[in-house]
């Protein structure tokens, strides 16, 4: 299972970015797949998930209507397009995988059959 991750950079408040993960080595439609982010002397947070078999997506209060998670199901990436970006936004976001979707993304939890990116940081400047 490999979860590679490209597009974090720095924006100022206001702009946009776009994640890419590329995810190889597991079923990627019946998967839930998203982003964690993790902000200096924070705990790590899941942000977004989706499944693309049924192109469910969860996303946490604070980034709804600013991010949007979708899928290339042919190239098995996912994309977060972040927009109106602030600098509480800044923190390394980590793609993640796992066999289960949750009810709600406050409770997504990746399991030992789940898997993690190298994360990628995303600094918004004020």
């Amino acid at each position: 299972v490999q979860l590679v991750e490209s597009g974090g950079g720095l924006v100022q408040a206001g702009g946009s970015l776009r994640l890419s993960c590329a995810a190889s080595g597991f079923p990627f439609g019946d998967h839930a797949i998203g982003w964690f982010r993790q902000a200096p002397g924070k705990e790590r947070e899941p942000v977004a998930c989706m499944r693309s078999e049924d192109r469910r997506t969860l996303y946490a209060d604070s980034v709804k209507g600013r991010f949007t998670i979708s899928s290339d199901d042919a190239k098995n990436t996912v994309y977060l397009q972040m927009n109106n970006l602030k600098p509480e936004d800044t923190a390394v976001y980590y793609c993640a995988a796992d066999p289960v979707l949750p009810v709600h993304i406050r409770i997504w939890r990746i399991s030992e059959l789940g898997s993690w990116g190298q994360g990628t940081q995303v600094t918004v400047s004020s």
